[in-house]
């Protein structure tokens, strides 16, 4: 059962880019604009050919369905999952989230033209493809490059090349402009994000990658990657300067073996939002670096660091001709993303329950991200 838990959380973030090189696929969409019909190898090493503009896109991960807010392909959304319900209007779309995992039954019933499945729902591409659904199974992002290139390609698929470029272009200056707020830092703090029962983000996932846009370094990189189960006396060695904390986890520095870690003695903490670090797209990457980097660097950030999406200016060289509909993405970076405050509602482990909860824990990250 622990085994097949790890492999729940591996696939969250995690993967080969096997089939299409995102790279290579964004520099097709410049060549090629947004004409249909157009064939795009996905992850599986499957040839997806979509005939035209898809009018109905269900999505099975909270990821592609923010990258479609992101790119003004909201509209054509019918279909999504549970962690897609804070996107504005989400709830007029069809929840086709199951127990674990999406529900086929009711993935078909939202008649789709195209279904956008992200790393994390490998296991449902199988039966839906065998239901006679279109599907693109986009490979694992674990790297802003990675994201951009996600973005660029969803776009691809859906009619939305010139969202998709806007999208990235406001990732990209506000990328910039946390960097520059961290430039010539030398001392960072080390850090870690705890998931509960002793599972941890560590190398190779996106969770590191925003970590380090923030300016920390995430300390179980360094001997770890993927989504491990270290023992207490392993993450007091690790002794991280900072912890990650979202609304689930937010007690979680005031118990053992992490109150006794510099962190946790020091009570320092960054207090983020669960999606923001789990789900890779756009808008995650925007939100967490600059609430992260507000609260590491406190001395350093300035709020007039964020660059909203209207100051974003695109040559033509960045843009597409074919866009349908234009960008209805907001800026987003409210006071609630910005807020520094740590308090919050959360759990405590208590006994005998965190290893029994572990487990679930680990689970609910998988269906959160990606």
């Amino acid at each position: 059962m622990r085994r097949r838990a790890l492999v729940c959380v591996f696939v969250l973030l995690i993967g080969s880019f096997a089939g299409i090189t995102p790279a290579s696929a964004a520099a097709d969409t410049q060549a090629e604009g947004c004409s249909f019909p157009v064939t795009v190898t996905d992850a599986t090493g499957t040839e997806v050919t979509i005939e035209e503009r898809p009018e109905r896109v269900t999505t099975t991960n909270p990821s592609a369905a923010q990258t479609m807010w992101e790119i003004g392909g909201r509209s054509q959304v019918v279909g999504l999952t549970q962690y897609a319900g804070y996107l504005d209007g989400a709830e007029s779309r069809t929840n086709v989230s199951a127990s674990f995992g999406v529900s086929v039954e009711r993935v078909v019933s939202t008649n789709p033209d195209l279904i956008l499945a992200p790393n994390a729902s490998a296991g449902d591409v199988a039966p839906l493809r065998q239901a006679g659904l279109t599907v693109y199974h986009l490979p694992a992002a674990t790297t802003i490059e990675d994201i951009r290139a996600k973005t660029t390609t969803i776009g691809r698929l859906t009619g939305n090349c010139e969202g998709a470029s806007e999208a990235n272009a406001w990732m990209d200056a506000n990328v910039d402009a946390v960097r520059q707020v961290i430039a010539g830092v030398a001392d960072r703090p080390t850090a870690l994000y705890p998931l509960g029962g002793g599972y941890v983000a560590a190398g190779n996932t996106f969770v590191t990658s925003l970590i380090g846009l923030a300016g920390a370094e995430n300390v179980a990189a360094r001997n770890h990657t993927q989504y491990p189960q270290l023992s207490n006396e392993v993450i007091l060695k690790l002794n991280p300067d900072v912890l990650f904390v979202t609304e689930n986890t937010a007690t979680i520095a005031q118990t053992e073996p992490y109150a006794s870690t510099t962190a946790g003695e020091t009570n320092t903490t960054v207090s983020v939002r669960v999606r923001n670090i789990n789900q890779p797209a756009p808008r995650s990457v925007v939100s967490f670096a600059h609430n992260a980097t507000a609260q590491l660097y406190p001395d350093r950030y300035d709020a007039d660091s964020y660059v909203p999406r209207s100051a974003v200016t695109m040559t033509p060289a960045e843009t597409a001709t074919t866009q349908t509909e234009p960008s209805t993405a907001t800026d987003t970076m409210g006071t609630q993303e910005r807020t520094t405050d740590a308090s919050g509602p959360g759990f405590t482990a208590v006994g005998a329950l965190v290893a029994l909860l572990a487990l679930v824990c680990v689970q609910q990250v998988r269906r959160r991200g990606s």
